[in-house]
């Protein structure tokens, strides 16, 4: 017959594994490993409980960590993987159309020239006319006809004829209208002073007279200081008024011209 206590279990060494979870826990309150003070076992096992918990939690932040390099490198990949894909397109396009280029090439080079037409015989070239024998001159004088004849005279009708189409053609011409070449010019009359007397000014230039010559507007334009030039505008017909002389007779003017310029010429 079995005795009682041989079913029974036994927790002989419950004071150690008391003392370790106690250590233990007091190591993780604190977070620092268990240092026991004196070398007991249960001070090494909670020892070893507690860095075994600090190595897995360091793992588990090192798979956490890696899991999201892992999803960042998967992105990365991607985006390779389609940039690839477009560069590849881009560049079997890129062939194919050298490919047609250099077929479209090839195809105009070994071209072959139009061929004639059946039935139209090939355009040789011109045979050269035979040069015609100069004329001999006949050394008798019985050919000569030094009195002439009446058929040589001018009949009196074409005569006339030909003089009516002179006379109506020389009066076309006559009433035909010539073109006079003008210019449009603006002149610059600057004045010695702030003092100069502007109104007399214009007016002496105004009173100067040439074939060909027409004033027109004028304005008065500040130059600096309170003097104002004059600035006046004018049509001349180029083969009847030289614009040199034009310049020198306004500038005889010396009461009240220092120098005259040329703003703008433009042809008419």
């Amino acid at each position: 017959m079995t005795s009682p206590l041989a079913e029974e279990t036994i927790w002989l060494n419950k004071n150690i594994c008391e003392e370790a979870e106690r250590l233990y826990y007091e190591s993780q309150a604190k977070g620092t490993p268990p240092t026991p003070i004196q070398s007991s076992l249960a001070a090494e096992v909670a020892k070893a409980r507690w860095h075994i918990k600090q190595s897995l939690e360091f793992m588990d932040g090192v798979a956490v960590a890696t899991a999201g390099a892992s999803s960042d490198v998967l992105n990365r990949l991607q985006s390779l993987e389609l940039e690839n894909a477009d560069l590849k397109k881009a560049v079997g396009d890129l062939r194919s159309h050298i490919s047609s280029l250099e077929l479209r090439l090839k195809n105009l080079e070994i071209k072959p020239a139009p061929a004639a037409s059946k039935g139209t015989p090939a355009a040789s070239p011109a045979a050269p006319q035979p040069a015609k024998p100069a004329k001999k001159q006949d050394d008798d004088d019985d050919d000569v006809d030094l009195f002439g004849s009446d058929s040589e005279e001018e009949d009196d009708a074409a005569k006339k004829i030909r003089e009516q189409r002179l006379a109506e053609y020389a009066a076309r011409k006559s009433k035909k209208p010539v073109l006079i070449a003008k210019s449009n010019i603006i002149l610059d009359v600057k004045p010695w002073d702030d003092e100069t007397d502007m109104a007399a000014m214009e007016k002496v230039v105004r009173a100067i007279e040439m074939d060909g010559l027409v004033w027109g507007a004028s304005k008065l334009v500040p130059l600096a200081f309170g003097i104002k030039k004059l600035q006046i505008s004018c049509v001349v017909e180029d083969d009847k008024v030289s614009v040199d002389l034009l310049q020198e007779t306004i500038e005889e003017h010396e009461d009240y011209v220092q120098s005259v310029d040329i703003a703008a010429f433009n042809k008419v």
